[in-house]
């Protein structure tokens, strides 16, 4: 059974204003991380720490970019990533035996 907020606009559903200001607020602090306008005052992990020193900045641009498709700026294809295609079609090849 489907969610009824879901099935009102053709299975898209709608954000709530909450959820988008959530999602807005987080993607600004992600860009504010990674930008570093404190000169590496604010680490969360200091980056001369071997194989981890640069995981805060690769999970804030993950969020980044995530945030950034919540709000329909899918960046994903810059890196390799093919988009998405729901045309409600199943592609299935099927063989007699």
């Amino acid at each position: 059974m489907e969610n009824p907020k879901k099935i009102e606009n053709g299975g898209k559903g709608k954000r709530s204003l909450g959820s988008s200001i959530v999602v807005a607020i987080l993607g600004a602090i992600s860009a504010v991380y990674l930008f570093n306008p404190t000169a590496g005052i604010l680490e969360l992990v200091p980056d001369n720490l071997p194989f981890v020193g640069n995981i805060d900045e690769a999970a804030a641009a993950a969020l980044l970019i995530s945030c950034l498709a919540y709000f329909g700026l899918d960046i994903g294809g810059l890196f390799g990533r093919k988009s998405k295609k729901d045309d409600g079609v199943i592609d299935v090849e099927v063989e007699d035996r």
